[in-house]
C-alpha cells in the first residue's frame, strides 16, 4: 500500500510541468508528508491534552490545518468536494498564504530545537513546484491516506523515504551529496558504538542518514523506559546542513524514524570560527561524510588554524574541535587526504596523528559511491590521545561496485569483525606511527600483501608493456598469414 502511494505520487510529479526531476519529487513529497504529518501530531496532542482535562493549543491557525485547506471531509469522512480547493485556486491559496503563513514562524521562535521553527525553516526554504492544482489535488488525497500514528506505519514510511533519497543520489547531478551507502554507515555506527547519554553530531547533515541509523542502533539497544526515550528524543542528536533541500530532506527523515522536533540546524558549518568552540559544544560521537571536492573563499578559511580551499579537510578541523576529550569519530572522506603533499594537507595529518588516535583506517573500493567518482576512505579515530598504530582494511568486495552492484551489509562484515581486535588478514594490516616519513606523515593505503608490480607498475612501463604486447601480437599475426 504505502509502497504504491509513493509510486503513485511520483507519477503524478512526473506528468506535472513544474518538477522535472528526482530532487524536485523528494523535495514537493516531503512538504506535503511534512504537514500530514503534523495534523497527525497535532491531532494526537489534543487527545492526550483533552485525557487529562485540559485545553490543547493549536499551532497552526484552523484556516492553515489539514483537514481545512488540504482534505476538507463531509460527515461520512469523504472528501467534501464543495469545500475543497482544486486547480488554479489551490496553487494560489498555496502559493500566496499557506507558504508565506507557515514561514514567519521562524520569526516567532528563536528556539531552533522546536516543531514551531522548523516550521518555519522548511517553508521558508522550499517552494511549491507544483504547478496544476488538479494534479496538486491528486497527492494530497494520496497524502492523505499516509497514517501516521504506529510506530510499524513510521518505520514502513521511512524505509520507502530512504528509498526515494536513494533514488535521488543515483540520479546524479548533485543529489549524490545528500546519500551515503547505508551499509557503509551501519558499519561505521558499529564500530563508533554510540551509548545512550552520549550526544551524536553531524556537522554536513545531508538526508541525515547517519543520525538515523545511529538512532535505530542506540534505540534496538538500550532498555526502553521513559527516561532514555527522552534523552534519545532530545538529548542525543544534532546536526548542521547548509542547502535548503538537504536540510527538509533530513528533518523529514529524522522525523520519520520518530524523532519529534529533530535537533537540525539550518546554517554553514564552515562560517563559525572553530576558536569559538567551547566546552558546551562538543560532541562525543561524531558520524559524518562531509562533502567532496568543494572550494571555500579566503574568508571562510580564515575561520581556521590550517588555511585551505578543500571544504573536506575544513570539515575535519571542525571534527577534530568538535569532539570532547575521549570522544570519538568516523568520517568518510577523499583518500587524498593521506597523501597530497602541499602543505596544508600535511600539516592537516600531522594535527591528527598528534591530537588524535587515528586508530583505523577503511579504504573503499571506487563506485562505493554512485556516481561520485572518487576514491574514499573512512578514518576512526579518538581525541585526546596521539596515534601509535593504524589498522588498514581494504574493502574488496570481488566485484566492480556501481549502480546495479552497490555495496551491502554483507560486503562490510569481515571489517567489522576484524576490526575489533585489529587482525591481520589478506585485507588488513598494521603500521607503526614512527614507521612513516615525519617530513610528508604520508599515510597512503600500501597494501603489503597486494604484489609490487601490480600496485607500483609506473605510466613509463605500462608503456613498455603495451609496446612488448603490440609486437608480439605482429608477429602472431605474420605467422598466421604465412600459413594462409
Amino acid at each position: 500500500m504505502f509502497e504504491q502511494t509513493f509510486k503513485n505520487i511520483d507519477d503524478i510529479l512526473w506528468k506535472d510541468s513544474g518538477a522535472d526531476s528526482e530532487l524536485d519529487y523528494i523535495g514537493q513529497t516531503s512538504w506535503i508528508m511534512f504537514l500530514r504529518y503534523l495534523d497527525d501530531l497535532e491531532k494526537e496532542k489534543k487527545d492526550i491534552k483533552e485525557l487529562s482535562g485540559e485545553e490543547y493549543t493549536f499551532i497552526l491557525d484552523e484556516e492553515y490545518r489539514w483537514n481545512s485547506w488540504a482534505m476538507p471531509k463531509d460527515k461520512d469522512g469523504n472528501l467534501d468536494h464543495n469545500k475543497a480547493l482544486t486547480g488554479k485556486d489551490l496553487v494560489k491559496f498555496v502559493d500566496l498564504k499557506l507558504f508565506p503563513y507557515l514561514a514567519k514562524f521562524k520569526q516567532n521562535t528563536d528556539n531552533p530545537l522546536t516543531i514551531e521553527y522548523k516550521i518555519g525553516e522548511i517553508f521558508s526554504e522550499l517552494k511549491n513546484k507544483i504547478q496544476s492544482g488538479y494534479n496538486l489535488r491528486e497527492i494530497l488525497e494520496y497524502a492523505d491516506s499516509l497514517p501516521f500514528k504506529s510506530s510499524k506505519d513510521k518505520h514502513e514510511l521511512s524505509h520507502l523515504y530512504e528509498t526515494k533519497i536513494k533514488n535521488m543520489g543515483n540520479a546524479g547531478r548533485n543529489g549524490g551529496q545528500y546519500y551515503t551507502p547505508r551499509p557503509l554507515i551501519r558499519a561505521m555506527v558499529n564500530v563508533i558504538d554510540p551509548q545512550i547519554g552520549e550526544k551524536v553530531y553531524d556537522g554536513a547533515v545531508g538526508s541525515a542518514g547517519f543520525l538515523c541509523e545511529a538512532y535505530d542502533y542506540m534505540y534496538e539497544r538500550m532498555n526502553k523506559n521513559v527516561d532514555n526515550l527522552k534523552i534519545l528524543q532530545e538529548k542525543t542528536f544534532f546536526g548542521k546542513e547548509k542547502k535548503n533541500l538537504a536540510y527538509v530532506i533530513g528533518i523529514m527523515n529524522m522525523i520519520l524514524h520518530g524523532i519529534e522536533a529533530p535537533n537540525i540546524k539550518h546554517t554553514n558549518t564552515l562560517a563559525e570560527s572553530i576558536r569559538d568552540i567551547q566546552e558546551k559544544d562538543r560532541y562525543h560521537v561524531i558520524l559524518a561524510n562531509p562533502p567532496f571536492g568543494g572550494k571555500e573563499r579566503k574568508e571562510v578559511q580564515q575561520n581556521f588554524d590550517i588555511k585551505t580551499g578543500e571544504t573536506a579537510f575544513l570539515f575535519m578541523q571542525h571534527f577534530i574541535k568538535s569532539l570532547k576529550a575521549g570522544g570519538r569519530a568516523a568520517v568518510v572522506i577523499k583518500n587524498t587526504i593521506l597523501s597530497n603533499s602541499d602543505n596544508a594537507s600535511v600539516a592537516l595529518r600531522k594535527h591528527l596523528l598528534e591530537t588524535c588516535n587515528l586508530h583505523t583506517i577503511l579504504d573503499m573500493p571506487s563506485g562505493t559511491f554512485t556516481g561520485a567518482g572518487v576514491k574514499t576512505v573512512v578514518l576512526f579515530f579518538t581525541k585526546g590521545e596521539a596515534t601509535k598504530n593504524i589498522w588498514y582494511y581494504q574493502l574488496n568486495p570481488g566485484r566492480n561496485m556501481g549502480k546495479t552492484n552497490p555495496l551491502n551489509d554483507k560486503d562490510m562484515s569481515e571489517f567489522i569483525k576484524l576490526q575489533k581486535d585489529f587482525i591481520k588478514s589478506d585485507n588488513s594490516w598494521s603500521i607503526n606511527i614512527n614507521d612513516i616519513d615525519e617530513t610528508t606523515f604520508d599515510l597512503s593505503v600500501k597494501n603489503p600483501f597486494t604484489p609490487d608490480e601490480a600496485e607500483l607498475r609506473t605510466p613509463k612501463k605500462i608503456l613498455e608493456d603495451m609496446e612488448t604486447l603490440d609486437k608480439e601480437t605482429k608477429k602472431i599475426l605474420a605467422s598466421i598469414k604465412e600459413l594462409v
